[in-house]
Protein backbone atom coordinates (compact mmCIF):
# COMPACT_ATOMS: atom_id res chain seq x y z
CA UNK A 1 0.00 0.00 0.00
CA UNK A 2 1.20 3.71 -0.87
CA UNK A 3 1.62 5.48 2.06
CA UNK A 4 -0.88 8.75 2.56
CA UNK A 5 0.63 11.73 1.04
CA UNK A 6 -0.17 13.32 4.69
CA UNK A 7 -0.51 10.73 7.74
CA UNK A 8 -1.55 13.55 9.99
CA UNK A 9 -4.68 13.74 7.72
CA UNK A 10 -5.52 10.26 7.55
CA UNK A 11 -5.82 7.89 4.99
CA UNK A 12 -8.73 9.01 2.63
CA UNK A 13 -10.88 6.57 -0.04
CA UNK A 14 -12.83 7.30 -2.92
CA UNK A 15 -15.32 4.56 -3.46
CA UNK A 16 -17.12 3.97 -6.85
CA UNK A 17 -20.02 2.08 -6.72
CA UNK A 18 -21.34 0.65 -10.43
CA UNK A 19 -25.02 -0.93 -10.73
CA UNK A 20 -25.40 -4.32 -8.71
CA UNK A 21 -22.26 -4.33 -7.06
CA UNK A 22 -21.71 -6.75 -4.27
CA UNK A 23 -22.69 -5.27 -1.01
CA UNK A 24 -20.87 -8.03 0.91
CA UNK A 25 -17.60 -6.63 -0.93
CA UNK A 26 -18.03 -2.93 0.34
CA UNK A 27 -18.92 -4.43 3.99
CA UNK A 28 -16.03 -6.18 4.42
CA UNK A 29 -13.97 -3.47 3.23
CA UNK A 30 -15.44 -0.79 4.96
CA UNK A 31 -17.05 -1.91 8.08
CA UNK A 32 -13.23 -3.01 9.50
CA UNK A 33 -11.89 0.27 8.62
CA UNK A 34 -14.46 2.13 11.02
CA UNK A 35 -13.69 -0.49 13.36
CA UNK A 36 -10.74 0.50 13.43
CA UNK A 37 -10.88 3.89 14.07
CA UNK A 38 -12.87 3.31 16.75
CA UNK A 39 -10.26 1.34 18.21
CA UNK A 40 -7.58 3.72 17.48
CA UNK A 41 -9.65 6.54 19.06
CA UNK A 42 -9.04 8.75 16.23
CA UNK A 43 -11.13 9.21 12.45
CA UNK A 44 -7.67 7.97 10.48
CA UNK A 45 -9.60 6.20 7.46
CA UNK A 46 -11.93 8.61 6.10
CA UNK A 47 -13.94 7.50 2.52
CA UNK A 48 -16.63 8.47 0.26
CA UNK A 49 -18.96 6.88 -2.03
CA UNK A 50 -19.57 7.83 -5.55
CA UNK A 51 -21.09 6.50 -8.54
CA UNK A 52 -21.17 7.56 -12.37
CA UNK A 53 -23.41 10.19 -12.08
CA UNK A 54 -24.09 10.81 -8.66
CA UNK A 55 -27.24 9.01 -8.20
CA UNK A 56 -28.34 6.58 -5.15
CA UNK A 57 -26.76 2.80 -6.57
CA UNK A 58 -28.66 -0.54 -5.96
CA UNK A 59 -26.52 -3.41 -5.03
CA UNK A 60 -27.07 -7.25 -6.21
CA UNK A 61 -29.31 -7.73 -2.98
CA UNK A 62 -31.70 -4.40 -4.08
CA UNK A 63 -30.57 -2.27 -1.34
CA UNK A 64 -30.02 1.24 -2.51
CA UNK A 65 -26.79 3.58 -1.42
CA UNK A 66 -26.50 7.14 -1.57
CA UNK A 67 -23.68 8.79 -2.43
CA UNK A 68 -22.13 11.88 -2.39
CA UNK A 69 -19.72 12.28 -5.31
CA UNK A 70 -19.70 11.70 -9.37
CA UNK A 71 -16.96 10.61 -12.23
CA UNK A 72 -16.67 14.29 -12.61
CA UNK A 73 -15.97 16.02 -9.36
CA UNK A 74 -13.62 13.48 -7.66
CA UNK A 75 -11.97 13.24 -11.36
CA UNK A 76 -11.54 16.96 -10.87
CA UNK A 77 -10.43 16.82 -7.03
CA UNK A 78 -7.85 14.30 -8.39
CA UNK A 79 -6.47 16.86 -11.23
CA UNK A 80 -5.88 19.63 -8.69
CA UNK A 81 -3.89 17.36 -6.21
CA UNK A 82 -6.89 17.33 -3.41
CA UNK A 83 -7.87 13.77 -4.44
CA UNK A 84 -7.76 10.91 -1.92
CA UNK A 85 -5.40 8.47 -1.21
CA UNK A 86 -6.84 5.59 -3.10
CA UNK A 87 -9.61 5.13 -5.24
CA UNK A 88 -11.79 1.68 -4.75
CA UNK A 89 -14.04 0.46 -7.39
CA UNK A 90 -16.80 -2.12 -6.26
CA UNK A 91 -18.54 -4.08 -8.63
CA UNK A 92 -21.03 -7.33 -9.19
CA UNK A 93 -21.80 -9.55 -12.00
CA UNK A 94 -22.69 -7.12 -14.71
CA UNK A 95 -18.78 -5.86 -14.68
CA UNK A 96 -18.79 -6.83 -18.19
CA UNK A 97 -21.25 -4.47 -19.55
CA UNK A 98 -19.99 -1.26 -17.49
CA UNK A 99 -16.84 -0.06 -19.13
CA UNK A 100 -17.08 3.42 -20.04
CA UNK A 101 -15.51 6.41 -21.34
CA UNK A 102 -15.68 8.04 -18.55
CA UNK A 103 -14.38 5.70 -16.17
CA UNK A 104 -11.02 5.17 -18.29
CA UNK A 105 -10.78 8.66 -17.99
CA UNK A 106 -11.09 8.14 -13.67
CA UNK A 107 -8.21 5.33 -14.09
CA UNK A 108 -6.23 7.36 -16.61
CA UNK A 109 -6.18 10.00 -14.35
CA UNK A 110 -5.31 8.20 -10.87
CA UNK A 111 -2.48 6.69 -13.20
CA UNK A 112 -1.41 10.15 -13.88
CA UNK A 113 -1.37 11.52 -10.29
CA UNK A 114 -0.38 8.40 -9.14
CA UNK A 115 -2.91 7.18 -7.08
CA UNK A 116 -2.87 4.03 -6.02
CA UNK A 117 -6.50 1.95 -7.93
CA UNK A 118 -7.87 -1.13 -5.48
CA UNK A 119 -10.53 -3.23 -7.94
CA UNK A 120 -12.86 -5.54 -5.29
CA UNK A 121 -14.26 -8.30 -6.73
CA UNK A 122 -15.44 -8.56 -10.56
CA UNK A 123 -14.06 -4.89 -10.72
CA UNK A 124 -10.80 -6.29 -11.99
CA UNK A 125 -12.21 -6.37 -15.62
CA UNK A 126 -12.66 -2.96 -15.71
CA UNK A 127 -9.04 -2.46 -15.20
CA UNK A 128 -8.32 -4.82 -17.56
CA UNK A 129 -10.26 -3.62 -20.04
CA UNK A 130 -8.95 -0.07 -19.61
CA UNK A 131 -5.58 -1.55 -20.65
CA UNK A 132 -3.98 -0.13 -17.16
CA UNK A 133 -3.38 -3.80 -16.24
CA UNK A 134 -1.17 -5.28 -19.09
CA UNK A 135 1.63 -7.37 -18.17
CA UNK A 136 0.56 -6.85 -14.44
CA UNK A 137 -0.06 -9.66 -11.65
CA UNK A 138 -3.74 -9.62 -11.27
CA UNK A 139 -6.80 -11.54 -9.17
CA UNK A 140 -10.57 -11.56 -9.56
CA UNK A 141 -13.45 -13.82 -8.00
CA UNK A 142 -12.77 -17.40 -8.96
CA UNK A 143 -15.91 -17.40 -10.85
CA UNK A 144 -14.29 -15.23 -13.65
CA UNK A 145 -10.85 -16.32 -13.42
CA UNK A 146 -11.15 -17.77 -16.61
CA UNK A 147 -13.28 -15.68 -18.69
CA UNK A 148 -10.75 -12.58 -17.25
CA UNK A 149 -7.62 -14.92 -18.42
CA UNK A 150 -8.97 -15.95 -21.66
CA UNK A 151 -9.97 -12.47 -22.94
CA UNK A 152 -7.16 -10.67 -21.70
CA UNK A 153 -3.62 -12.34 -22.51
CA UNK A 154 -1.32 -10.07 -21.69
CA UNK A 155 -2.71 -10.10 -17.82
CA UNK A 156 -0.52 -12.65 -15.13
CA UNK A 157 -3.86 -13.64 -13.48
CA UNK A 158 -3.97 -15.60 -10.37
CA UNK A 159 -6.55 -17.03 -7.80
CA UNK A 160 -4.54 -15.26 -5.00
CA UNK A 161 -7.20 -13.83 -2.52
CA UNK A 162 -5.12 -9.91 -3.45
CA UNK A 163 -2.71 -9.07 -5.47
CA UNK A 164 -0.37 -5.38 -4.98
CA UNK A 165 1.84 -4.94 -8.14
CA UNK A 166 2.63 -1.13 -9.64
CA UNK A 167 0.11 0.93 -7.79
CA UNK A 168 -2.73 -1.88 -8.59
CA UNK A 169 -4.25 -3.38 -6.54
CA UNK A 170 -6.65 -6.27 -7.31
CA UNK A 171 -8.86 -8.42 -4.61
CA UNK A 172 -11.46 -11.31 -5.29
CA UNK A 173 -13.57 -9.56 -3.45
CA UNK A 174 -16.31 -10.94 -0.89
CA UNK A 175 -15.01 -11.84 2.15
CA UNK A 176 -11.61 -11.43 0.73
CA UNK A 177 -12.04 -8.01 0.91
CA UNK A 178 -11.66 -8.24 5.57
CA UNK A 179 -8.75 -9.18 4.34
CA UNK A 180 -7.30 -6.43 2.01
CA UNK A 181 -8.98 -4.29 4.80
CA UNK A 182 -7.14 -6.01 7.44
CA UNK A 183 -3.79 -5.26 5.60
CA UNK A 184 -4.07 -2.03 5.18
CA UNK A 185 -4.59 -1.55 8.92
CA UNK A 186 -1.84 -3.92 10.10
CA UNK A 187 0.18 -1.30 7.73
CA UNK A 188 -0.82 2.29 9.01
CA UNK A 189 -2.32 1.22 12.95
CA UNK A 190 -0.52 -1.34 13.73
CA UNK A 191 -0.90 -5.22 14.16
CA UNK A 192 -2.58 -4.53 17.86
CA UNK A 193 -5.10 -2.14 16.37
CA UNK A 194 -5.80 -4.88 13.78
CA UNK A 195 -5.93 -7.82 16.31
CA UNK A 196 -8.70 -5.77 18.22
CA UNK A 197 -10.95 -5.40 15.06
CA UNK A 198 -10.59 -8.85 14.60
CA UNK A 199 -11.77 -10.03 17.56
CA UNK A 200 -14.26 -7.44 17.52
CA UNK A 201 -15.83 -9.04 14.35
CA UNK A 202 -15.18 -13.11 15.86
CA UNK A 203 -12.67 -13.37 13.56
CA UNK A 204 -10.51 -15.83 14.66
CA UNK A 205 -7.70 -14.50 12.09
CA UNK A 206 -7.40 -12.94 8.65
CA UNK A 207 -5.44 -14.10 5.96
CA UNK A 208 -2.88 -13.39 3.56
CA UNK A 209 -3.22 -11.75 0.36
CA UNK A 210 -0.84 -14.75 -1.55
CA UNK A 211 -3.45 -17.34 0.10
CA UNK A 212 -5.25 -19.01 -2.83
CA UNK A 213 -9.21 -18.60 -2.92
CA UNK A 214 -11.75 -21.29 -2.73
CA UNK A 215 -11.55 -24.06 -5.16
CA UNK A 216 -13.59 -26.86 -6.22
CA UNK A 217 -10.76 -29.33 -4.09
CA UNK A 218 -11.16 -26.96 -0.97
CA UNK A 219 -13.93 -28.81 0.22
CA UNK A 220 -12.77 -32.06 0.40
CA UNK A 221 -9.26 -30.95 2.48
CA UNK A 222 -10.83 -31.56 6.22
CA UNK A 223 -12.21 -35.42 4.67
CA UNK A 224 -9.04 -36.54 2.47
CA UNK A 225 -6.02 -34.34 1.83
CA UNK A 226 -5.18 -36.73 -0.99
CA UNK A 227 -8.45 -36.05 -2.82
CA UNK A 228 -8.09 -32.41 -2.33
CA UNK A 229 -4.73 -32.69 -4.21
CA UNK A 230 -5.67 -34.28 -6.79
CA UNK A 231 -8.26 -31.94 -7.77
CA UNK A 232 -6.07 -29.28 -7.33
CA UNK A 233 -4.08 -31.06 -10.05
CA UNK A 234 -7.02 -31.26 -12.13
CA UNK A 235 -8.21 -27.42 -11.14
CA UNK A 236 -4.44 -26.52 -12.60
CA UNK A 237 -4.31 -29.03 -15.06
CA UNK A 238 -7.39 -28.46 -17.72
CA UNK A 239 -5.68 -28.05 -21.32
CA UNK A 240 -3.63 -30.61 -20.34
CA UNK A 241 -5.71 -33.38 -18.62
CA UNK A 242 -3.33 -35.88 -17.24
CA UNK A 243 -3.74 -39.21 -16.93
CA UNK A 244 -4.94 -40.93 -13.59
CA UNK A 245 -1.86 -43.00 -12.97
CA UNK A 246 0.02 -39.59 -13.55
CA UNK A 247 -2.38 -37.93 -11.10
CA UNK A 248 -1.87 -40.70 -8.46
CA UNK A 249 2.07 -40.57 -8.56
CA UNK A 250 1.99 -36.56 -7.87
CA UNK A 251 -0.43 -37.15 -4.34
CA UNK A 252 1.86 -40.44 -3.50
CA UNK A 253 -0.87 -43.09 -4.43
CA UNK A 254 -1.24 -46.21 -6.60
CA UNK A 255 -4.43 -45.58 -8.71
CA UNK A 256 -6.22 -48.21 -6.90
CA UNK A 257 -6.20 -46.36 -3.80
CA UNK A 258 -7.02 -43.01 -5.17
CA UNK A 259 -10.04 -44.55 -6.78
CA UNK A 260 -11.19 -45.82 -3.69
CA UNK A 261 -10.54 -42.93 -2.11
CA UNK A 262 -12.47 -40.88 -5.14
CA UNK A 263 -15.06 -43.49 -4.57
CA UNK A 264 -15.63 -42.82 -0.81
CA UNK A 265 -15.31 -39.09 -0.40
CA UNK A 266 -16.51 -37.80 -4.09
CA UNK A 267 -18.99 -40.76 -4.83
CA UNK A 268 -17.60 -41.22 -8.46
CA UNK A 269 -14.09 -42.07 -10.33
CA UNK A 270 -11.32 -39.83 -10.65
CA UNK A 271 -11.84 -39.46 -14.30
CA UNK A 272 -15.39 -38.83 -14.22
CA UNK A 273 -15.06 -36.05 -11.55
CA UNK A 274 -12.15 -34.60 -13.49
CA UNK A 275 -14.23 -34.46 -17.00
CA UNK A 276 -16.94 -32.95 -14.67
CA UNK A 277 -14.07 -29.96 -13.68
CA UNK A 278 -12.98 -29.99 -17.58
CA UNK A 279 -16.90 -29.20 -18.50
CA UNK A 280 -17.63 -26.75 -15.53
CA UNK A 281 -14.92 -24.55 -16.79
CA UNK A 282 -15.82 -24.42 -20.53
CA UNK A 283 -19.48 -23.34 -19.17
CA UNK A 284 -18.58 -20.31 -17.52
CA UNK A 285 -16.13 -19.23 -20.42
CA UNK A 286 -19.29 -19.14 -22.65
CA UNK A 287 -21.59 -18.11 -20.02
CA UNK A 288 -18.74 -14.99 -19.43
CA UNK A 289 -16.56 -14.93 -22.92
CA UNK A 290 -17.37 -14.44 -26.79
CA UNK A 291 -14.42 -16.65 -27.38
CA UNK A 292 -15.69 -19.38 -30.00
CA UNK A 293 -17.22 -22.87 -28.93
CA UNK A 294 -14.47 -24.92 -30.85
CA UNK A 295 -11.54 -22.88 -28.95
CA UNK A 296 -13.56 -23.55 -25.57
CA UNK A 297 -13.35 -27.32 -26.68
CA UNK A 298 -9.54 -27.11 -26.66
CA UNK A 299 -8.86 -24.98 -23.54
CA UNK A 300 -10.79 -27.13 -21.95
CA UNK A 301 -8.84 -30.45 -22.76
CA UNK A 302 -11.23 -31.95 -25.67
CA UNK A 303 -9.63 -32.97 -29.36
CA UNK A 304 -12.62 -32.64 -30.97
CA UNK A 305 -15.75 -30.16 -31.03
CA UNK A 306 -18.22 -33.17 -31.39
CA UNK A 307 -16.95 -35.32 -28.23
CA UNK A 308 -16.91 -31.80 -26.02
CA UNK A 309 -20.75 -31.25 -27.27
CA UNK A 310 -21.65 -34.89 -26.18
CA UNK A 311 -20.15 -34.59 -22.74
CA UNK A 312 -21.87 -31.00 -22.65
CA UNK A 313 -25.19 -32.32 -23.30
CA UNK A 314 -24.65 -35.33 -21.16
CA UNK A 315 -23.36 -33.13 -17.48
CA UNK A 316 -26.05 -29.47 -18.25
CA UNK A 317 -28.74 -31.33 -20.16
CA UNK A 318 -27.89 -28.85 -23.79
CA UNK A 319 -25.39 -27.97 -26.36
CA UNK A 320 -22.80 -25.52 -25.59
CA UNK A 321 -24.35 -23.62 -28.64
CA UNK A 322 -27.46 -23.49 -26.95
CA UNK A 323 -26.18 -21.85 -23.87
CA UNK A 324 -24.65 -19.54 -25.87
CA UNK A 325 -27.91 -19.10 -27.57
CA UNK A 326 -29.55 -18.54 -24.59
CA UNK A 327 -27.05 -16.11 -22.97
CA UNK A 328 -27.33 -13.93 -25.82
Amino acid sequence: MTAPRNTDAGYRLAVLLLPEFSQLSLSSFIDPLRLANSMSGRPFFEWVLFSPDGRPVTCASGIVISVSRDFTGVVRELGSGRGPDMVIICAGDSVQKQASALLFSLLRTCRRQQVPISALGTATWLLAESGILDDTRCTIHWDKLAALSATFGRLHVTDSLFVRDRGLVTCAGEFASFDLAMELITNYLGNHTASAVCRHTTATQWRSGSDRQWAIGAQYTGASKKVAEAIRLMEQHIEDPLPLWDIAKCVGLSQRQIERLFRRYVSCSPMRHYLRVRLEEAKRLIEQTNMPLLEIALSCGFVSSSHFTKRFRECFGMAPSALRARRL
